[in-house]
């Protein structure tokens, strides 16, 4: 399962990485349904997390801005967890990628420049846009409005019904509610089945785990089959007759 996180440049994509991370391995975070059971990635947790955490003499941080020249494909991060029972593991991949891709990817879908935005785009199962509280209150929040929009634009083109949640980062920055209320509707206009969520670092809680357990449930709608019209063994005939 990839899980695509989807935002313009400094919204708190990877913040809201190494928050997880952080939550999970303090214990904070846990599921009625499922327990970590491990990463194969764990250096790469640790370069996102390390910023966040506090030590005597160093105040806490964010984690440094991810570059654009980083690649063509965005960064991956693993997680595996445990069922209820334990039996077996389902494996995550969480990816983590610069907003100018997502930018370039908003104004035109096959600028070279974006195919990281057009990877994460194609092979997300579950998607969660992030919409910065801080970029649509200061003086250029109209700018940030129309880049948010055209990148709500272009998520909902390229969806494909996939589950979508809308992620408000820094929830704790006041914005003006006639902004608020016109990105929402931008979102729901296009994606109606959309889920909101509201985070903060400044005010932890709970939906920083509520988040990331809608991430670890939501799947992709299945195919329904068609009944069989014919009696056969040979799978090559039993459908399409």
């Amino acid at each position: 399962m990839i899980v695509g996180i989807v935002g313009l440049e400094n919204a708190g994509k990877t913040t809201l990485l190494g928050a997880w991370y952080l939550l999970l391995g303090n214990g904070t975070a846990r599921f009625k349904d499922r327990r970590f059971a491990g990463s194969f990635s764990l250096d790469g947790w640790e370069a996102v997390a390390r910023s966040l955490r506090w030590s005597p003499g160093q105040l806490p941080g964010f984690p440094p801005h991810t570059t654009s020249r980083s690649g063509r494909a965005p960064g991956l991060l693993h997680l595996s967890f445990w069922d209820a029972v334990g039996e077996r593991s389902r494996d995550y991949l969480l990816t983590d990628a610069p907003g100018e891709w997502f930018q370039r990817w908003a104004m035109n879908r096959d600028t070279p420049e974006a195919e990281g935005a057009r990877w994460v785009a194609e092979h997300a199962d579950v998607l969660l846009l992030i919409a910065d509280r801080e970029a649509l209150a200061g003086e250029r929040r109209g700018a940030g409005r129309g880049a948010l929009q055209r990148l709500c634009h272009r998520l909902a083109a390229e969806r494909r019904a996939r589950p979508i949640a809308l992620v408000w980062t820094k929830s704790d920055v006041e914005i003006a509610p006639e902004i608020e209320d016109s990105v929402r509707r931008s979102v729901l206009e296009l994606m109606p089945d959309a889920v909101e969520f509201s985070v903060s670092v400044v005010e932890a809680g709970s939906t920083w785990t509520d988040l990331l357990d809608w991430a670890l449930k939501a799947r992709r709608p299945r195919v329904e089959l068609p009944p069989r019209t014919v009696i056969n063994d040979d799978p090559l005939f039993l459908y399409g007759v």
